[in-house]
């Protein structure tokens, strides 16, 4: 995980934007897959469960997975392009 948030730090990130997160989903909450995924990690981490279904109140207030993939999709699009000029 810390690799991939100092490449957006390096890479990505602008003066303007907020300090850089990582989120690792897991299919479950296996506490030994989150014990090596954070094995090392200095920073204070949070490990919740997560729904897949929004309540109520919430749905329609956050990007649908369709719209995130497509975002993944370009930003990846992106860095190749960038990966190439060099």
């Amino acid at each position: 995980m810390s690799f991939y948030v100092a490449a957006v730090d390096n890479l990505l990130r602008s003066e303007q934007d907020e300090l850089t997160i990582g989120i690792i989903l897991c299919k479950s909450r296996d506490k030994t897959t989150v014990e090596f995924a954070l094995q090392g990690i200095q920073q204070p981490i949070g490990v919740s469960t997560y729904y897949t279904k929004l309540p109520e109140p919430f749905q329609g207030q956050l990007p649908s997975a369709e719209l995130l993939q497509a975002e993944v999709d370009e930003m990846a699009a992106r860095l190749a392009a960038r990966g190439e000029e060099e």
